[in-house]
């Protein structure tokens, strides 16, 4: 069995994939080639582990190609690419984790916390004029952009802080709003938006669900960065029409050097950790060596996907 990993490992995680391989596996990491001869071991491989370049993968045939495990939630840059072989994501793997970063940051922003940070780095106590200005997230009304798994573990965690929560989602009949219009009406009586849109809703928040923002809103995602009209989002925080934002993605990754967002004080970037977690490599691990048995005993795989359909 051919198996290609294009997921980077360290070696610790290396060893503990190989414990759980059996012994016939022959696994080829794409860290150890170079790009040709890593391109060459994918289009031979029989299982593919991780998320290589599109390119890679409508090449050419892939004549050996049994199963394809992508390591991420998301998968929408494959939506072009055509396989008549198993597919599967990582599921809900990431949705808790990004949802504590989302409620994190909301948290940090109302109470001030990078503010503090900062006075503490300079060794300056003026605690009090900070709590002069501290909000609460305690009964916010909240619409959440996307009723997938990490907008329902948002939803969760919300709750212990009797939050109002909406959802936005197009076909999910359980949602409270399914238009951009629907969404602009709700939005003068919203104090946090979170954005867990896929990357196939580009551009869904546009500069005019921007415009129509409280002032004292903030604005969260760990969606996409490519749902989010990003200038009018930097135009409105710049010009004080927004309380703040939480951004774990943004439209560029890494964000360049002297971008306003990098600066902007009401603005915290967690740098696309969201969905960071304890032994995070060794549950892809895992995640991959149950599909794999799923697979060579012939039951259902955990999280199929359709390339095409984007879900």
């Amino acid at each position: 069995m051919k198996i290609f990993v294009y997921t980077a490992l360290n070696e610790a995680a290396r060893a503990y994939l190989h414990q759980q391989l059996p012994v016939e596996a022959d696994v080829t990491f794409n860290a150890d080639l170079p790009t040709d001869e890593a391109r060459a071991a994918l289009q031979s491989a029989e299982i593919v582990l991780g998320n290589p370049p599109p390119a890679w993968l409508t090449a050419g045939p892939l004549p050996a190609l049994k199963f394809w495990q992508i390591d991420s939630a998301g998968f929408d840059r494959y939506k072009g690419v055509q396989l008549a072989v198993p597919v599967a994501n990582m599921g809900d793997f990431f949705a808790w984790a990004c949802a504590e970063t989302m409620v994190a940051g909301l948290l940090a922003l109302y109470r001030r916390l990078p503010e503090l940070v900062l006075l503490q780095a300079k060794q300056q106590w003026v605690g009090a004029e900070v709590r002069g200005r501290q909000g609460l997230l305690r009964d916010k009304r909240v619409v959440i952009l996307g009723a997938g798994t990490i907008g329902q573990a948002v939803r969760e965690q919300l709750s212990g802080f009797g939050c109002a929560v909406q959802f936005l989602a197009r076909r999910d009949p359980q949602a409270q709003l399914h238009t951009q219009k629907e969404l602009a009406a709700a939005l003068p009586e919203t104090d946090v938006v979170v954005n867990c849109l896929p990357g196939s809703a580009d551009g869904f928040f546009s500069a005019e669900l921007v415009a129509a923002l409280r002032p004292d809103a903030i604005y969260a995602s760990v969606g996409r960065g490519n749902t989010t009209d990003e200038p009018a989002l930097v135009a409105a925080l710049q010009a004080g029409r927004l309380g703040g934002a939480v951004l774990d993605v943004t439209a560029t990754e890494p964000i360049p050097a002297g971008h306003p967002l990098w600066v902007l004080p009401n603005v915290l970037l967690t740098q696309h950790t969201g969905g960071g977690q304890p032994r995070e490599a060794e549950g892809k691990i895992d995640q991959f060596i149950r599909n794999l048995m799923r697979l060579r005993t012939g039951q259902p795989l955990e999280n199929p996907v359709q390339l095409a359909e984007g879900y």
